[in-house]
């Protein structure tokens, strides 16, 4: 079995902010961009394949892993993440980036398209965290509920009630320790997470992006991520859709030869 190769981590200063991502490969960027209590290692299985044809380029967003935030002090939002990422392409990628955002990582991608077109040449979005108008999170209040036992101690127990409702039940349960390792060393950015409520995009501004656009979804991931992904479906003008078969809202760690394929594929068929 091909292991995953074992990547520096390499730092930015990004609007003041010392940024820590790692780069694997040569040629075109490709920019990830991780979601909730993840990091630049969400990616490991990733760099390798995506880097055979491409320099790849995963980063941490501001607030999370190396950094141990507390959640005092400001600098945590899709505003600002997507603001950080921009300035990582034009100084680190040097020039017009693919982009890639999973989860939460797929509003911050959202968002950096909607604001610079010009800076991507393409934008793929696996299973976004992405409000849609008109209607309310199903899910509750999980996010403030999971805060609220990690307050008062209760770390694993906090993040299990995150991970299960983000992915499924008892998905806390089976992941492997580097998991669990990374959602433990991120449990401070839930307090920046809470809080935040960026602004409902409309069909409108999401269907005046014309990049080629590829949408990933996991075969088994529970709602709303499939509703999201309908919806960009009849939205967004040049985009392509595919889901992960087997794999949950996790689709790059659950089947990751079917994931980079389909970004390779989606790739190298831009020219």
């Amino acid at each position: 079995m091909r292991s995953e190769p074992v990547l520096p981590q390499q730092t930015a200063i990004i609007g003041g902010y010392a940024m820590s991502y790692t780069e694997y490969g040569s040629g075109d960027p490709l920019v990830l961009v991780h979601g909730s209590l993840s990091d630049s290692r969400y990616w490991k299985s990733q760099m390798g394949p995506l880097g055979r044809n491409r320099r790849v380029l995963a980063v941490c967003l501001r607030r999370y892993w190396p950094e141990a935030w507390n959640g005092e002090g400001g600098g945590f939002s899709v505003a600002q993440h997507a603001e950080d990422v921009l300035e990582f392409i034009d100084q680190v990628a040097g020039g017009r980036a693919d982009l890639v955002g999973h989860s939460r990582g797929g509003r911050v991608a959202l968002e950096v398209a909607l604001r610079r077109p010009d800076a991507l040449r393409s934008l793929t979005l696996a299973d976004p965290g992405l409000p849609l108008p008109g209607e309310d999170d199903l899910r509750g209040s999980f996010r403030q509920e999971a805060l609220a036992l990690i307050r008062q101690g209760d770390v694993d127990t906090g993040l299990a009630l995150f991970v299960d409702t983000v992915t499924g039940p008892n998905t806390w349960q089976r992941m492997v320790p580097w998991f669990k390792e990374m959602v433990r060393d991120n449990v401070g950015t839930l307090f920046g997470q809470v809080d935040e409520k960026p602004p409902v995009l409309t069909a409108a501004q999401i269907g005046s992006l014309a990049l080629p656009a590829l949408l990933i979804g996991g075969a088994l991931s529970p709602q709303p991520y499939p509703a999201v992904l309908d919806a960009l479906s009849r939205w967004l003008p040049q985009a392509r859709r595919i889901d992960i078969a087997g794999s949950s809202h996790g689709m790059n760690l659950g089947n990751p030869r079917a994931f980079n394929g389909a970004i390779d594929e989606f790739l190298n068929g831009l020219g």
